[in-house]
């Protein structure tokens, strides 16, 4: 075959092969691109989609994970406060080795419902709290007294130790229905609504060396007594209904003015 006609064919074939090769190319290119838009408007089933489903609506994935983040978020809130304590994290005791000491707390309901509180503390054996637990009614308070045995230290280092004691106090809340008597199954009963309302260190005072903690912990101590005492005293009898212009009547002295008047109409006049 001439040169001339073999290099026109090399030429056909290669424009045809060119050809069949852009055509190739075209047509893969429109099954990409057809291939990408069902796949984006959600035909392709196998295609996760991480964007948000027609309509608006979220995956179940995304509501669970929005769930967990809101839960996450609401366990980082400080739980609302039910009892203003004076003081507000520290009992504070008189440093007296070999004897028992006392400390003193004030307790307040600053909620609209009733709320019920107990002590708890990490030493039960040398401690105790009086009263244990109550239920206040809203805006009502009380001081509670706590009592703890001071152990006599061997040496001087031991006695720097006992100064910075580890034993801590804890005053758990409850909110409770309306006015009842205060039992501690209260809190065994109802522990998942239960919250701690405030962890106290103990924090010991010289009584050699007076300071304004030592004093306010005396005048807290004695209100305690007092309201101790009020408590044991029995309740007060309602007083007599006073008549008239608030005078009680003497039943003898009108007994005895009817029985005489009676006496001067049986009579009569001499």
């Amino acid at each position: 075959m001439p040169f001339w006609q073999t290099a026109g064919n090399a030429t056909t074939s290669s424009s045809s092969s060119s050809s069949s090769n852009t055509n190739s190319s075209s047509t893969s290119s429109s099954s990409l691109n057809s291939t990408a838009h069902h796949n984006r408007a959600g035909g392709d089933p196998n295609q996760q989609n991480y964007g948000e489903p027609p309509g608006g609506e979220r995956s179940p994935t995304t509501v669970s994970a929005a769930t967990a983040v809101s839960l996450v978020a609401k366990s980082l809130l400080p739980t609302r406060r039910r009892l203003k304590l004076d003081p507000a994290s520290k009992l504070y005791f008189p440093y007296e080795p070999g004897k028992q000491v006392k400390s003193a707390i004030g307790i307040k309901n600053i909620c609209k419902s009733h709320i019920a509180f107990k002590f708890q503390t990490t030493a039960p054996k040398s401690c105790y709290m009086r009263p244990p637990g109550a239920i206040l009614a809203p805006g009502e308070s009380l001081f509670a007294t706590v009592f703890k045995f001071v152990e006599p230290p061997e040496n001087i280092i031991e006695r720097q130790l006992d100064l910075k004691s580890r034993v801590k106090f804890k005053i758990m809340s409850l909110k409770v229905k309306g006015e009842m008597e205060y039992v501690p199954e209260l809190f065994d009963d109802m522990k998942d609504q239960a919250a701690v309302e405030q962890i106290l260190r103990v924090v010991f005072l010289d009584p050699e060396s007076p300071n304004p903690a030592l004093q306010k912990l005396n005048r807290q101590l004695a209100e305690a007594e007092a309201e101790l005492e009020n408590r044991k005293k029995p309740p007060e009898e309602p007083a007599p209904r006073p008549t008239g212009e608030g005078l009680v009547i003497d039943e003898w002295k009108e007994r005895r003015e009817r029985y005489l008047a009676q006496q001067q109409v049986e009579v009569g006049p001499v």
